[in-house]
């Protein structure tokens, strides 16, 4: 599907619930343009994987997504052998009159290859670009790095075995992090860049419009003021956008018009992830109701 401007592209990307402005709508027009990886970086819950996810059904392509995690390696990220088979093979050749150099073609073959989603993402069969996301590439080790270099620059994939697999058509490429460590600036080199901030109250209540039309209003924009004002404070998680949400989506299932002190005491497992933040915000939280009401 081609996307002929930045306009357009936003109003798709609304169209999907998803409320993106004009600098990341820019960021990503250009990924799709000119066939570039995007790094997109944020707070947790800003809504970096959902970019992905948002752009395969705008795309209407395949998602293929890589998890990162610490310690992941090539065998997890791009491709295996089938080790079992291969023996299955070699045993049943045992018998066979094949010579050792054709056995060795024969179980480094492609059939005998296990494609991780790295190696997925660069050889589709049917034609259309998936979009691959790369999750999280900060919680991967520095030296996992090394093995994107050549897929984020060519769009390809060296197995000793069998050569260079290079994708016919590229894919769509976002990585994501959460900015826990830097980035080496190698793999930056080839990728573009774009930061989601958290959302200003009026933007992240036009999420919860586009994410939960049926919410009430007063309570999205109440809940909306109060999340803004839990940000201010010396918080060791943050809640994001995804809290927010679940926060109203919470209030709104046990029927609530506007924010309640009492059920949101009663609801702060939604918004809030660590003990140690519910025990600091609930001394100051008839206030935060009180001012978030007026808001």
């Amino acid at each position: 599907m081609s996307i002929d401007s930045v306009e357009l592209l936003r109003q798709k990307l609304l169209a999907h619930r998803y409320v993106a402005d004009r600098g990341l709508s820019m960021a990503l027009h250009l990924a799709l343009t000119l066939h570039r990886p995007i790094l997109i970086e944020g707070e947790a819950g800003v809504g970096k994987t959902e970019v992905a996810k948002v752009l395969a059904e705008i795309l209407d392509a395949p998602l293929i997504r890589l998890q990162c995690y610490e310690g992941i390696d090539v065998n997890q990220a791009v491709y295996e052998w089938n080790y079992a088979r291969q023996m299955l093979h070699i045993r049943a050749a045992e018998h066979g009159e094949e010579g050792n150099e054709n056995l060795a073609r024969q179980v480094f073959g492609p059939e005998f290859l296990i494609k991780r989603p790295l190696l997925q993402a660069i050889d589709s069969t049917d034609g259309q670009a998936p979009v691959l996301l790369i999750d999280e590439i900060d919680r991967a080790d520095e030296e996992f790095e090394a093995f994107l270099l050549e897929l984020l620059s060519d769009y390809q994939v060296t197995i000793p075995e069998l050569g260079t697999m290079k994708a016919a058509i590229p894919p769509v490429v976002v990585l994501t992090s959460n900015r826990t460590r830097e980035i080496h600036d190698a793999l930056k080199r080839r990728c573009l860049y774009y930061w989601i901030e958290y959302p200003s109250l009026e933007k992240e209540l036009a999420i919860i419009v586009a994410r939960l039309p049926e919410a009430p209003a007063q309570l999205a924009r109440q809940v909306c003021a109060a999340v803004q004002m839990l940000r201010g404070l010396d918080l060791q998680k943050v809640p994001g956008i995804a809290e927010t949400l679940d926060w109203t989506a919470a209030l709104h299932s046990l029927g609530q018009m506007q924010l309640d002190e009492g059920l949101a005491r009663e609801t702060l497992c939604a918004i809030l992830k660590m003990q140690e933040d519910i025990e600091a915000v609930g001394p100051r939280l008839s206030e935060l109701v009180a001012r978030a009401r007026i808001a």
